[in-house]
């Protein structure tokens, strides 16, 4: 594939995403580098803060993993933060992702990112409503966040300050009619401000993969379940395969960092491989219904 190439589609072409078309002000033309037809497909936006903490990240990116892994499209902003590990999370999960730019076709921005960019456009696609040569500018990004919603099923928020962009997609995806989910966070920390206000207005919280994957009607085929987590993850679920264990337990007993573990422990509840009540970890058993042992 000529990563350069880039097609132009009008809102009455065949190859206009249905999805997008539903926005009361659907842009009149879409420019793409890649695949054209990933637009089409079943897709997840998974946005949040730039300056996203470690926790952020973590489940960003284990969250579009495990989405792409079961086929479905993740949708991001190619920023940085939650935007860039949603992106690596999916080609992680050896899927396809899309990333929306609030700007002109032909730049990365950030630059950062370019390198990012093209591993996207080698398996998904770089989208924009704006032709070549068009430069960032602030009040583009608002604009490119209906698209982001448009062209996705559900949109999961993970971390937001209060007046964060993440909450325009949001916005965006309601005033669509679909399914908003929000990722729970520390009441007393200003990243989890928007996400918990989400949550009091009624969106879904999410703890795991599945929650989107119900609220869409997608039933992953069935795999083995580890086949995807990290070599960290995966000796922690050893360990808990003997018993509970707190956090603190694991680190001694794994011979792994503090934030490792940490780490790991998020990838295997947003797995639903795992679950956490009380400070105290449990895996699910092989074989039965991780909806019958979540704590309540």
């Amino acid at each position: 594939m000529d990563l350069t190439v880039i097609h132009a589609i009008a809102r009455h072409d065949p190859g206009y995403p249905p999805p997008l078309a539903e926005l009361h002000d659907p842009p009149s033309r879409l420019f793409v580098r890649g695949e054209v037809d990933a637009l089409s497909r079943p897709g997840v936006a998974v946005v949040g803060a730039r300056s996203c903490s470690a926790y952020g990240a973590q489940v960003a990116r284990t969250l579009a993993r495990e989405l792409a892994a079961v086929g479905v499209v993740v949708v991001s902003g190619l920023a940085r933060g939650v935007d860039g590990e949603a992106h690596r999370g999916a080609l992680e999960g050896g899927g396809r992702t899309v990333a929306v730019l609030g700007c002109g076709i032909d730049r990365d921005y950030p630059r950062s990112h370019a390198e990012l960019a093209r591993r996207i456009v080698a398996s998904g696609a770089v989208v924009s409503e704006y032709p070549p040569g068009v430069e960032p500018a602030p009040w583009r990004f608002p604009a490119r966040n209906r698209i982001i919603a448009g062209l996705s099923l559900a949109t999961v928020v993970v971390e937001a300050r209060e007046r964060s962009g993440a909450l325009i997609t949001a916005d965006f995806a309601l005033e669509l009619g679909r399914d908003v989910f929000a990722v729970p966070g520390e009441i007393t920390s200003g990243l989890s401000a928007g996400t918990n206000d989400l949550l009091r207005q009624g969106a879904a919280p999410l703890t795991w993969v599945r929650d989107v994957l119900e609220g869409l009607g997608i039933e992953p085929e069935p795999t083995p379940r580890t086949a995807s987590v990290s070599d960290a993850a995966r000796s922690l679920l050893g360990l808990l395969g003997d018993g509970a264990a707190a956090a603190d337990e694991l680190t001694r007993a794994s011979g792994l960092s503090s934030a490792e573990v940490a780490a790991a422990l998020v990838e295997l509840e947003l797995g639903g491989l795992a679950a956490q009540a009380d400070g105290v970890y449990r895996s699910f058993s092989p074989g039965r219904s991780p909806g019958a042992r979540r704590p309540a």
